[in-house]
């Protein structure tokens, strides 16, 4: 839980208000703005209002917190502040808001222009989700569930991530990562980290006070892996106001590395912080928020949010799934509780009982990676393309409710080129809903249908009770 009251601005607010906050950032050029939403998931700001920074559609102060009305209620999951200023955010239904200034298309929407409200910035990730954002000085990063970064606005550095030093006016994807599914970003003033699920740091951009950690002060136009420490890092955090970089370990030790009080250390130093938040706090000039920090005590956690947090978790967990050779943390008490397929595999006189990692080759890591994820949230993370894979799985564990997920999840993506394709998976996977969705589809689009490849490959047996179908439907009637 954060203490609000380590930010004087916080001082403004009656002690009622006070309680009523969940989540809050402080920013600012001297940490005198705020955001915060309440436990009424509402969203309000207030403080200086520098170049439209508050979102709240004029450039007027406000000590009086302002409601931000079109951001109540959409759960905001992610939230980050550049010094332009701009402001990034993501909500739990992956979509992205944006405000403030845009002079170099930071805000992502592809044009100079900047907004004093917040605006929905419609970025073409193929039905990708961002989970995260991240904010520099001028420059932003976002985060999808499938664990690829996407980067945009000022690159004079390089920390975009691209290769090269050009500015870039929409999202472009991070490259040289090495196929990492990455877990979190961070930004510095005009540096970028990442860390992979397997947790190892990349790093990228500006590098003159040594905030990149690899033992140099040269710019990196691509990622680089750092060594933070032998053990895994859980976490990592940067500042938009700073060339400061820190991490935290799964057994609670935090470094960091950079520009710190004037000295440049250029590898990552052992800290006694207790958080990376405490880095910056005392660090940060001025003492900003790095995220969106929760206000709230953990026992006030339902039980779900309680297990959506502990999916993944190092700490914790004790089971290790390895699938394309990428890890999965989780725990076997949850697993068997919740799947029958789980609770049937760890009895006591089967071997999987006794082991500590457990390898996967039936299935793709998008694949059981969002399986499991659903065990802990009831939520499908997982792009249309992705889900016929996980209805294959989900009709192998008999997990009735998650293949009628999958089969909504895979309507959204239909389109005149894959429809066939799915047809047959919905057969072959006795998914009636959805093959009776698929038919109806391709009797619809029956002549771009036909001409596709995939109709014509089909195996033969399924074309021809197809197109007998498709004749008593009328399909061919002229």
């Amino acid at each position: 839980m954060v203490d609000l009251g380590k930010w004087p601005l916080f001082t403004l607010l009656s002690s009622q208000k006070i309680a009523d906050i969940r989540q809050a950032c402080v920013f600012g050029t001297s940490a005198n703005e705020a955001v915060y939403v309440t436990h009424r998931d509402e969203v309000f700001a207030f403080g200086l209002n520098c170049n439209n920074s508050l979102g709240t559609g004029d450039n007027q102060s406000a000590i009086v917190p302002k409601k931000i009305e079109i951001l109540c209620g959409k759960k905001i999951i992610s939230l980050s502040y550049g010094s332009g200023p701009h402001v990034i955010l993501a909500t739990a239904d992956g979509e992205i808001y944006a405000w403030g200034s845009n002079g170099y298309s930071q805000l992502g929407d592809g044009t100079t222009n900047p907004s004093a409200a917040p605006v929905m910035i419609s970025i073409n990730l193929a039905n990708k989700k961002v989970i995260d954002v991240a904010c520099g000085s001028h420059h932003s990063m976002a985060l999808t569930n499938d664990g690829q970064v996407y980067g945009w606005g000022y690159n004079g550095n390089g920390q975009l991530g691209l290769g090269n030093s050009t500015n870039h006016p929409t999202p472009c994807r991070v490259t040289g990562l090495q196929g990492a599914c990455m877990i979190q970003i961070a930004c510095g003033c005009a540096h970028t980290l990442a860390l992979t699920d397997e947790g190892l740091v990349y790093t990228w951009g500006a590098n003159t006070y040594g905030q990149l950690g690899n033992g140099n002060k040269n710019n990196q136009v691509c990622p680089v892996q750092i060594m933070v420490d032998k053990e895994r890092i859980v976490e990592i955090a940067a500042c938009h106001s700073t060339h400061i970089s820190a991490a935290k370990t799964q057994t609670g030790q935090v470094f960091m590395w950079g520009q710190c009080r004037g000295q440049s250390v250029i590898i990552p130093h052992l800290t006694q912080f207790m958080s990376t938040d405490d880095v910056f706090t005392c660090f940060a000039t001025p003492a900003v928020m790095w995220r969106l920090l929760s206000v709230e005590y953990e026992d006030f956690l339902t039980v779900s949010e309680s297990l959506k947090k502990e999916f993944n978790n190092p700490e914790t967990s004790d089971l290790k799934f390895i699938v394309d050779g990428k890890q999965i943390l989780v725990h076997k008490a949850i697993l068997k509780i919740r799947c029958e397929h789980f609770r049937t595999m760890f009895q006591s006189y089967w071997n999987e009982d006794m082991k500590e990692i457990i390898e996967i080759d039936q299935f793709s890591y998008p694949v059981y990676r969002a399986f499991l994820e659903y065990l802990y949230t009831d939520d499908v993370n997982l792009p249309p393309e992705d889900a016929v894979g996980l209805l294959d799985l989900a009709t192998s564990y008999c997990e009735n409710r998650l293949k009628k997920l999958c089969q909504q999840l895979i309507k959204t993506g239909i389109t005149a080129e894959n429809a066939f394709l799915l047809f047959s998976a919905a057969v072959k996977f006795d998914a009636k809903d959805l093959e009776d969705f698929c038919f109806r589809f391709c009797i619809s689009h029956l002549t771009e249908v036909t001409q596709t490849a995939a109709f014509w490959q089909m195996d033969g047996s399924l074309l021809k009770e197809f197109i007998l179908k498709a004749g008593k439907f009328g399909a061919f009637k002229k």
